[in-house]
């Protein structure tokens, strides 16, 4: 069983947007969002700021990435699965992107791949695209140009639940109570990092709550293949290269 999954680089990325507020935006900058906006789908009332504040960490022109988390499983003495997390994160973007990719590269490119929920619409073309931004040629991992979409082996715990049914999303949080995996959230989602990254000034408090993530994703993983969760005590944080 082990054997099966030791290929696989589990992860997941915490995004904020690009500034602290929609004030901080250079005049091109602010040009460009009022276009973005103008093709949002706005609350009543809602300003070009305000919705700077809670939409513009999901599109990688407008944002940039604070944390990336990832596991991978390996065989504990015992034999069992055991997942180990590492966490990419800081407030140098470029920095922590560079050491992302000098990880990949160390991985071999034939038999790795990569997993996320809901990775092929946001986590994988915006760790791409924000590479780009920052001066770093991809790595061969994520470098997709001219492969054909059955030539790209990325696994997406989302589509894994879809079985082809492209009508609706699923949250991780939802399929996480269905299979009775305990949740990540802790008080703190997704719509709460942009606040907990600038107001609180808590990157710590990101990271925590992005290895929890990658431990649900893969404890996701293995239930849609029909595999026995990794048992708490199996779980630990990598202090160098998971």
């Amino acid at each position: 069983m082990i054997a099966e999954l030791r290929d696989i680089l589990f992860l997941d990325i915490e995004t904020v947007a690009c500034t602290a507020d929609y004030g901080s935006l250079d005049e091109r900058m602010r040009t460009q969002w009022e276009r973005k906006a103008s093709w949002l789908k706005r609350e009543e009332g809602l300003s070009d700021e305000q919705l700077f504040h809670q939409r513009a960490a999901i599109y990688a022109e407008f944002g940039k990435i604070v944390c990336i988390g990832v596991g991978i499983i390996r065989e504990n003495e015992r034999g069992e699965p055991l997942l180990r997390l590492k966490a990419y994160y800081g407030h140098d973007e470029k920095a922590l992107l560079n050491d992302f990719k000098l990880m990949l590269e160390k991985l071999n490119t034939s038999t790795t791949r990569l997993c996320a929920h809901n990775g092929r619409e946001f986590d994988f073309p915006y760790l791409s695209r924000r590479m780009l931004v920052n001066g770093i040629p991809l790595p061969a991992l994520l470098d997709l140009s001219g492969k054909k979409p059955w030539e790209v082996n990325h696994l997406d715990t989302l589509e894994m639940w879809k079985f082809g049914d492209y009508k609706h999303y699923t949250s991780l949080d939802l399929l996480a109570a269905i299979f009775n995996i305990p949740s990540s959230k802790n008080g703190m989602d997704g719509s709460m990092v942009n606040t907990v990254y600038y107001q609180e000034k808590n990157l710590e408090k990101i990271k925590r709550y992005c290895l929890s993530d990658v431990v649900v994703l893969t404890q996701l993983y293995m239930r849609l293949k029909s595999l026995p969760l990794i048992p708490e005590q199996n779980i630990e944080e990598a202090v160098t290269t998971p």
